[in-house]
């Protein structure tokens, strides 16, 4: 069976109705797993619309729990939701917006010995993370399991957009070859992160859909200060340390993940 019911036609009818979409595409969406990374700003405004647009699955792995300053961003969490786990707060509301999403909560600190299995049987990661060292921890899981990596970040009113494919573009090192940055909370304003995570699951369900017209070698600024957005070419660099012809992406393991019920 290659369609979906005739409830799931209701619900997601103004995106079949699109001719990008239809029904076989929305079948596609229903059969995808996405594996989001992190679930604060940027992971729940993009869980939400993969939840509302009819993924089938979304694993989401997040250590933290919920606190006081995550809610002028975090829209999936509450004022009730302080001192819960984050994976939970957020399955709870992905469920009541859509119960024909499995939603995977998995309550681990990302790192070399878990990323592995986090991302196993996935189709495209998302990432919501904070910190450029889990990013790459990431980034080099996803060229060795083949998997798109969508990464976003953002600070202040800025923020940015790219979308890796492994084998045919640049990585994240190729763009972010230095060490980690500023330490610490970064500033921003809700609507940033929104807008980010926006874009980030729109070029997922483009992914999934095989519609072409991804971020691919070309990364997405955008400022809102002067609401202005440029693309700026993004080139392979020969002697990266994750995807060149001498790359060393380092020593995997495979743990059992930790899911939460």
């Amino acid at each position: 069976m290659t369609t979906v019911s005739s409830e799931e036609a209701i619900r997601y009818g103004r995106q079949i109705s699109l001719p990008e979409i239809g029904s076989h595409g929305q079948f596609k969406l229903k059969q995808a797993r996405v594996f989001i990374a992190g679930i604060g700003g940027l992971g729940s405004v993009s869980a939400y619309y993969l939840a509302a647009a009819g993924i089938g699955s979304i694993r989401i792995a997040d250590m933290d729990s919920v606190e006081a300053e995550n809610l002028n961003r975090q829209i999936l969490h509450g004022t009730g939701d302080i001192g819960r786990p984050k994976t939970l707060s957020a399955r709870e509301k992905l469920r009541n917006l859509n119960p024909y999403c499995d939603v995977e909560p998995i309550q681990e600190t990302i790192t070399n010995e878990n990323i592995l299995d986090m991302i196993e049987g996935c189709d495209v990661i998302l990432d919501g993370t904070d910190n450029l060292n889990t990013r790459k921890i990431i980034n080099r899981a996803s060229i060795l399991k083949n998997i798109p990596f969508i990464y976003a970040g953002v600070h202040g009113f800025t923020g940015m957009v790219a979308t890796f494919i492994p084998g045919h573009t640049p990585c994240l090192e190729c763009l972010f070859s230095g060490d980690a940055g500023q330490k610490g909370p970064i500033g921003t304003i809700g609507p940033v992160p929104g807008i980010a995570a926006s874009i980030q699951s729109l070029e997922a369900i483009k992914f999934i859909l095989g519609t072409g017209g991804l971020l691919k070698e070309k990364l997405l600024y955008f400022n809102g200060t002067d609401m202005t957005f440029r693309k700026i070419a993004m080139e392979k660099n020969p002697d990266c340390r994750a995807c060149g012809s001498n790359a060393d992406i380092g020593l995997f393991t495979h743990p059992s993940k930790k899911t939460l019920k």
